[in-house]
């Protein structure tokens, strides 16, 4: 039951901080995102250590704190509402399935999957971000996800960044999440990364309702970089 408990002994501590103020770093630097210190790092430490993977890897503990810290800052703002939170590392190469889908009410990875950058952003592996419309680049930084719909893509998601001058342009920019055949094993086994999109965080087409129906409307999306931190 520890799993369970976890996570509501965080939110309670958070409660407690809400007349503190976070401590923030580079906010307005591209290549930095803020670090909120609103937890012991044990408590973190332990959710991470709980973490029900299923059959899945699980993701890099530094990425996953990031996450969580951001994840329980926007729950506490309201500007995130749902018990779930999506982790991408863009540190890993795009032949690796570097996307996972948590339950945090659970503390269980429902998914973990292969997940495009954008074709400006770099080839096997993503260096360069943007916030620029046409620029074709990923956006770094945590998202509420958003609205359903059918586009050119099929099946797709809104995004809303939630970090100003890092991808508060998301929606503007039409960076959203929708199926690509070029997310696949196959393309990679052919080219030796994965394809690219224009920005946006693609997924293989046989994943892609499931997973977004898991995450849609107001749930926290975090893209992971090592020197964004």
């Amino acid at each position: 039951m520890i799993y369970r408990i976890l996570p509501l002994i965080l939110f309670v501590f958070l409660s407690f901080e809400t007349n503190s103020t976070p401590v923030p770093k580079n906010t307005n630097s591209a290549k930095a995102t803020t670090t909120y210190l609103y937890a012991p790092n044990t408590l973190f430490e332990s959710i991470y250590n709980n973490l029900n993977a299923n059959t899945y890897r699980l993701p890099n503990q530094i990425s996953f704190t990031k996450a969580l810290e951001g994840y329980y800052k926007w729950k506490e703002k309201g500007l995130v509402q749902k018990d779930i939170l999506t982790l991408i590392d863009f540190s890993l190469s795009s032949t690796e399935k570097r996307m996972w889908v948590i339950d945090l009410k659970n503390n269980t990875i429902l998914f973990q999957s292969l997940v495009a950058h954008g074709r400006n952003s770099g080839n096997e592996f993503a260096t360069q971000f943007s916030n620029t419309s046409e620029s074709h680049q990923s956006s770094l930084g945590f998202y509420a996800t958003g609205e359903t719909y059918i586009g050119k893509h099929g099946y797709s998601l809104r995004l809303d960044g939630l970090e100003k001058g890092v991808n508060d342009n998301a929606r503007k920019r039409a960076i959203v999440i929708h199926g690509a055949s070029y997310v696949s094993k196959n393309f990679i086994n052919k080219n030796g990364r994965l394809g690219r999109s224009f920005g946006c965080p693609s997924l293989p087409e046989e994943d892609t309702k499931e997973i977004i129906d898991q995450i849609k409307e107001k749930s926290c999306l975090y893209i992971y970089y090592p020197s964004f931190s």
